[in-house]
């Protein structure tokens, strides 16, 4: 099992899904969680739930230059150190190409696309200093499997696979690592809220959909020193969906 221990680390869009069962996960294995979310109401329940002495709420709207600036001072202030960057807030909208309107392919690639290359942009010169960091984005099939009436998303998952590997290149000499989580249909309330058909998994080869923490566990191993020689890697989470089915 990976150790945390004492390890700084914020997490984006942690209030909910995936985001809260990573901030979880790394609270059991003694990470410092820093919980960021657009509502610090939200935030602060988190924090709470996990424990005061383990973690620490800000408030972070991805797409705001200045949270981010924020948030990352506010984590220096309390732990001195930021080590890992887990990358996760990001929204889906599912509409055929030509029903998708310029505002919503703006709106997935600012919270999707930039809101990935600012927190990189925040946390890349602290972890130069300590010449160590690990960044983790969580991204989705998507990005090299797209599925039906979703083209906008899939290219805003696209951009931040790219973006991932060649900040993998530049900031690899500083001891930063940056891998890539692409997780397959995971049962959240984004999935649910969504119109995707997540009662069948009769496509998926492990035949049950997918669950927060398997998700958390990946991300735990990139974030660790388990995966110390692991830079621009992809880790797929999907059950084996995207390999084709027998059915």
């Amino acid at each position: 099992m990976p150790n945390l221990k004492d390890q700084v680390v914020l997490i984006t869009g942690a209030n909910r899904g995936q985001g809260k069962g990573i901030a979880k996960h790394f609270a059991s294995l003694g990470a410092k969680v820093a919980v960021g979310a657009r509502s610090f109401e939200d935030a602060e329940a988190l924090s709470a739930e996990i424990g005061k002495n383990q973690s620490l709420p800000v408030q972070l709207d991805v797409t705001n230059e200045a949270d981010w600036t924020a948030a990352v001072q506010s984590i220096i202030e309390a732990y001195n150190k930021i080590d890992v960057l887990i990358n996760n807030a990001g929204i889906f909208i599912k509409k055929p190409l030509l029903d998708t309107s310029v505002e919503d392919f703006q709106q997935l690639i600012n919270v999707n696309q930039l809101g990935v290359f600012m927190g990189i942009k925040a946390v890349a010169p602290y972890m130069e200093k300590q010449q160590k960091g690990s960044i983790v984005n969580n991204v989705s099939i998507s990005a090299f499997a797209p599925i039906n009436d979703a083209a906008a998303y899939a290219a805003s998952k696209a951009a931040v696979s790219n973006l991932s590997k060649s900040a993998a290149i530049e900031l690899g000499p500083k001891g930063i690592r940056v891998n890539s989580i692409h997780p397959g249909v995971i049962q959240t309330n984004m999935v649910s809220g969504s119109n995707l058909n997540i009662n069948e998994a009769d496509a998926i080869p492990l035949r049950r959909l997918g669950q927060a923490n398997d998700i958390a566990q990946v991300a735990a191993f990139l974030a660790s020193d388990e995966s110390a020689y692991c830079n621009g890697a992809e880790i797929v989470v999907d059950g084996g969906l995207t390999l084709g089915t027998d059915v």
